[in-house]
This record gives C-alpha cells, structure tokens and sequence, in this order.
C-alpha cells in the first residue's frame, strides 16, 4: 500500500486482520491458477464470482471506514481527516476515500442497503447511488415511506447500474409516493439547474502550436444541445444511409475527432450579425492581409485578435461574413476593407439555397442549412457577390476548393447550377 501507514500483518492482531489474511491468500492462489483450462461457463461463472467478491471486500472496507473514522484514525500522522489519510495510505483518489466512508456511515441508517452490500449483490458505485438518493429525501417523508425507497433501489440493483440507479433515485418519490414525488423533483431539478448555471466555466488556453485546448463545466440541458447541433454536423441523418463505413456512425455517438470537426463548422456558421457588439461592432473577427499574400496564397495574416493564419485560410474564411478581409498594400495601407454588402444577402442566399440544394461537390448530399455560400471568382480576384456565380459547399470541401493541393474541376449541372470535383495534383 502507498505511504506505508495502511499496512497490517495478515493471521494477527485482530480476528478481522486473520480474516483477511486468509481471503488475501485464497485471491493469491486463485490468481496463480492458469485459466487457460476455463471453458466459456466457467469463465462467466468465475467473473461474476469475482466481482461479487470485490463488492463484499467494499463493503466491508466501507464498514471499517466509518470504524476507522470513529477512532479518528488519521491522527497517526496529522491528517485532517480520515478519508484524507486512507487516500493518502492505499493510494486511491480522495473521492473515492470519501465515497467508501459516506456508504460506511449509513450502515445503521439502511439496513436493507447494508445487508445486499455484504451479500455482494450491490456494489460500491450502486450503493453510493441509493444512500445519496436516500439522503436527499425532503424531512418530512416519513421513516415507513424511506424504507419503501430503499427496497426498491436495492432490488433494482440487480437491474440497472449506478447511472440508471442514479436517474431511479431522483425520481424514486415517483414510485413510492407519487403525491409528493413531482414536487420533490421539481426542487431538486431546481437546485441542480441554479447549481449547474452557477458553476458552467469555459477555458480555452493557446497550446502554441495552431491549437487551442478547450475546456469548460456546461449545465446538462445546455451540453446536451450543443451535443445535438454537433452531432447533426458530424453525421447527419442521411450520412447514416450510405455505404462507406468511414464516413458514418450507425449508432451511439459520433467520435471526438468528428465532434472536433463540427464544433468548427458550428462556430463557422455562426453569424456575427446575431451576437451581441463589442466595443460598438458585432463581434466580427478582422484580417489583416498582404494583398500580393491574398492573390499569390502565400504568407501569413494577422487577426484583431493577435493569431495569424495562412493566407489560403484567409481567402477561404473570405467567402462568409463571419470574418472582414482588410487587404493592405505596400506600408500596410488599407486599400480595401471588406463589407457587409460583399457577402452574399439573406435572400441571396435563400436563392442559391432553394437552387442548389446541397454540397455541389459530386457525390456529397450535405444539405444547405450546414453549407457556406462560395464565390466561384474570388472576390479578390474581382469577382461579385451574385447568386449565378456562387454556390453551396459544405465545410469539409470548402476547405478543398482553397487547398492549392487540390485542383478544381467545375461543371455544369443539367438544371443550371454549377458542380464541382476536386482532384489532388501530382
């Protein structure tokens, strides 16, 4: 054990230390034996004996916790409290030292937990679950009615595992007493909703490398719709109908580097028309940018913001109006400043929409609500902002018709719109 304060010496001292002696040495041989022999019953049999096993080893560490508390245990080398010096000793986090101790003090409260802990037939997780859901019951339910709740979170054990215990619990009132039960969730889902709100943070720290790390606490309600919109660019809908394994998910959730991809698409669709202003102009990301750099693809460009990205991004970024292009000349003298009415209207936009449909890159089906609208000749190359020489790409092949690796190949389609394939150069 880490720390070295937690050891003991199996067979002495106290019968519990012998008892746990001997269960040690029966797990040692056990773990010495080949499983090579084991067929597929015995191993189905032989693991979920080994995880009842572990449970009654909780809980019977959960017990001599709330013992060890009681003897204020971590006195031995001045911790401030005895989850603290377990944590310390075995080496498991705090929460889990407090966790093992919270189930341990509500031994005596809740017999019925306590007994189905020993029994193995709860596990540490799952108890946790049933004593916080059993705690938060408002005072004046009564003792007959909290028994109810506990018999019916400890046979749903067998069931559900301790996220669906959890869900269970908040709503245990439901079940054993309906009356109150709505108000009762009502409260809490109240609390938690102040909390959540309360506590929601979002760091976003520069790596140095072109990335920047994101983290941040969101309420529930809040994850779960940005969830939806990321997973609607991820994989959409009709993107689950198609054959290529690579370009889909069929079920659960889309991976993190897809979730990656559409939190860019996301943010890229944003407009900044809709957000609030800052210091007197929507928040509106402006580049500065070498003209020669805009028409030859070379260099770099500078934000408002202080970041630089090249200037194939830039002219890419170019073609929405979540980002002012400023081309400069010689002496960084602004010679243009890129404005609202270069970029394509509302209405515009609705028209090349209701046109095009989808991504007009053959073979690609993303509707037109997850496009950008593109300017076949770049506005830095005098082209004009016109539904005819526009059209709808998705991010993914955006991003392509501004790769100088790529080359663009433009057709026309039969109904009058332009299509596009892209095919890498040598």
């Amino acid at each position: 054990m880490a720390g070295g304060t937690g050891t003991f010496s199996p067979g002495s001292g106290h019968p519990v230390l012998a008892a746990i002696g001997r269960a040690d040495e029966h797990v040692g041989d056990a773990l010495e034996l080949g499983l090579l022999t084991l067929d597929e019953v015995d191993a189905r049999s032989a693991l979920v004996a080994a995880q009842r096993h572990a449970a009654r080893t909780a809980a019977l560490a959960a017990k001599l916790a709330a013992r060890a508390d009681e003897l204020q245990v971590g006195r031995v080398d001045g911790s401030p409290s005895t989850a603290v010096w377990f944590a310390n000793a075995t080496g498991v986090t705090r929460g889990e030292s407090h966790r093992l101790l919270r189930v341990g003090q509500s031994t005596e409260r809740y017999v019925r937990l306590a007994a189905a802990a020993a029994a193995g037939d709860v596990s540490l997780d799952q108890a946790d679950v049933i004593v916080r859901a059993l705690d938060a019951l408002p005072d004046e339910i009564d003792a007959e009615t909290v028994g109810r709740a506990e018999a019916v979170l400890v046979e749903n054990a067998v069931r559900f595992d301790a996220l669906a215990l959890r869900k269970l619990g908040k709503r245990i009132l439901d079940v054993v007493a309906p009356e109150v039960g709505e108000a009762h969730e009502a409260r809490l889902l109240a609390a938690e909703e102040r909390s959540a709100m309360a506590t929601a943070s979002l760091t976003l720290r520069d790596l140095g490398d072109g990335r920047t790390s994101i983290r941040g606490i969101l309420p529930t309600l809040h994850a779960e719709m940005l969830g939806k919109a990321l997973d609607a660019y991820a994989a959409p809908g009709h993107k689950n109908a198609g054959s290529d394994e690579a370009d889909r998910f069929t079920t659960g959730t889309p991976s993190p580097l897809r979730r990656g991809e559409a939190f860019v698409e996301l943010i890229e669709a944003l407009d900044a028309r809709d957000l609030p202003e800052v210091g007197g102009t929507n928040a509106t990301v402006v580049v500065n940018l070498d003209l020669d750099a805009l028409l030859r693809d070379l260099g770099v460009a500078t934000l408002d913001t202080g970041g630089r990205i090249s200037a194939a991004e830039a002219r890419r970024l170019a073609c929405s109006a979540n980002l002012v292009p400023a081309v400069l000349g010689g002496g960084s003298e602004v010679l243009d400043l890129g404005r609202a009415q270069r970029y394509h209207s509302k209405a515009q936009r609705l028209a090349i929409a209701l046109r095009d449909k989808t991504c007009v890159t053959d073979g690609c089906d993303r509707p037109a609500h997850q496009c950008q609208v593109h300017h076949w000749t770049l506005w830095s190359a005098g082209g004009a902002t016109t539904v005819r020489d526009a059209g709808l790409l998705c991010g993914h092949h955006h991003r392509k018709v501004h790769d100088p690796r790529y080359e663009t190949r433009r057709t026309r389609h039969p109904l009058g719109h332009t299509t596009v394939r892209f095919v890498r150069r040598p």
